[in-house]
């Protein structure tokens, strides 16, 4: 089974794997379904999901389930992890048994538990915690899981399994115990790859650096080998930083380059920000990382884009070179990406793009007055980059077509709360957070699917700021 744990920043989202890769030259991989070149944009699916990227950043596309997919600088990479069948008796007929009509059977499982067979009862449970994880619904497979541990508490994969799920929750303290107990009752080169996942989430780079490389010394693996070069570079980076914290926030910053008072006014903008965006989305993150950088560190270590002001890649990076008091615009950057954090734990990291910075900007206070006309002319020429265009990377893009992006997110997302309410958006997330697709949790919600809200969206702007 193809387990993945992705942490995605605030200009990416990743995705499922799936059997060709697009190369862009920059180096960067997306790993699809199906990919098709047409009209001057390479096209590709995932999932239920398409995606489009210009032609002039592909450098080339990889044909085949062989092709080699390192993550990105923002990016984990991808983690192969052992079938449950491989210890656990899951037949033909307990499978059917378990799954039955494209769902799962909770009244067969509680059948199933009642025969009397622990091993029995483990596997129906690991079967239907595998359903739940293929259609993305991490809520509903750590429950299976849980279940399944309760039957079988030292079963190597249920334990790596539920580790990796607890990251997808946002439940990153949780997932300690499980996979270090993984590597302990089954010392594969996989648990000790989900065990220095595990201690990154957490902030633990030394322990995350030294599981990587018991890792690659049981199995050589490109991703992990990815993985723990990212991870080093960071911990030599920030092999001096200092901790301070506060109620929902760690902060690491180099004492040298940071003043007391700076710190503090981050950390006291960080919380009031919290208690604002908790208030709008709800979802209630715990012990976010965020890294103070001068600025050549900052690009060193994120890779990000000359753009960007700032990242949030499972943890907020933010270059303060020169600063000494927290300005309005990094008060609004801080909240920007602090709301990829909500985000990320109210959706288990399966927003669009476009959602995603459409609600960061509406959360920063960012409104569409100042570019109004110019989006009201181009969404009336109909030359708009279509949202189902923009549900993958933002920082594949350069710093015009990147605008563009952000522009028509913003526009999106307001047009959406300015209509149905902020409630609106939150519930959108939450179904993304579900298992639904996009085009699913639009519709549930506002009842318009892409094609409706794109019409809906040049309507609102044309009223707004004229043809």
């Amino acid at each position: 089974m193809r387990l993945i744990i992705t942490l995605c920043s605030s200009v990416v989202l990743c995705a499922i794997a799936g059997g060709d890769t697009i190369v862009l030259k920059n180096g960067d991989r997306i790993v699809a379904d199906s990919v098709q070149e047409s009209g001057g944009r390479v096209r590709y699916t995932i999932g239920d999901n398409s995606f489009a990227l210009p032609k002039s950043i592909v450098a080339k596309i990889e044909t085949g389930s062989d092709s080699a997919a390192p993550a990105s600088a923002a990016a984990l990479p991808e983690v192969d992890l052992p079938e449950p069948s491989a210890e656990l008796p899951i037949t033909g007929h307990l499978l059917d048994r378990v799954i039955r009509n494209g769902s799962v059977d909770t009244d067969a499982l509680r059948t199933i538990e009642r025969e009397g067979n622990p091993l029995e009862s483990g596997a129906a449970y690991s079967i239907a915690a595998r359903y739940a994880q293929d259609k993305r619904d991490f809520p509903s497979a750590a429950r299976y899981l849980e279940a399944a541990l309760r039957f079988l508490p030292r079963q190597a994969a249920l334990l790596e399994n539920y580790a990796s799920v607890l990251l997808n929750l946002g439940r990153n303290s949780e997932a300690l115990s499980p996979a270090q107990l993984a590597t302990s009752v089954g010392p594969s080169a996989d648990a000790y790859t989900v065990l220095g996942f595990v201690y990154y989430r957490n902030g633990r780079t030394r322990e995350a650096v030294a599981a990587l490389k018991k890792s690659l010394e049981l199995r050589s693996d490109d991703g992990v080998r990815s993985m723990l070069n990212k991870v080093e570079q960071e911990s030599r980076s920030e092999a001096d930083f200092r901790e301070q914290e506060s109620i929902h926030f760690v902060m690491r910053y180099e004492g040298s380059e940071t003043a007391k008072a700076l710190r503090s006014q981050i950390l006291e903008t960080l919380e009031e920000a919290y208690r604002g965006i908790d208030s709008d989305l709800g979802g209630s993150p715990r012990n976010i990382y965020v890294s103070l950088y001068t600025e050549q560190a900052y690009f060193d270590i994120t890779q990000a884009p000359a753009w960007s002001t700032a990242i949030n890649d499972g943890k907020i990076r933010i270059p303060i070179s020169g600063l000494k008091t927290v300005t309005p615009e990094l008060a609004g950057v801080l909240r920007h990406e602090l709301t990829h954090s909500f985000i990320r734990q109210i959706s288990h990291e399966r927003c669009p793009g476009w959602l995603n910075e459409g609600v960061a900007q509406v959360e920063q206070g960012l409104t569409t007055g100042s570019i109004g006309n110019r989006l009201a002319a181009l969404y009336a020429s109909g030359h708009q980059i279509p949202l189902n265009q923009l549900e993958g990377r933002f920082d594949i893009f350069g710093r015009d077509e990147a605008s563009v992006a952000y522009a028509e997110s913003l526009a999106a997302a307001e047009y959406i709360r300015n209509t149905y309410g902020m409630p609106s958006l939150a519930q959108i997330l939450e179904g993304l957070g579900q298992g639904q697709s996009v085009e699913s949790a639009l519709r549930s919600t506002i009842h318009s699917g892409y094609a409706e809200l794109e019409n809906e969206i040049t309507d609102y702007l044309k009223k707004n700021y004229g043809s």
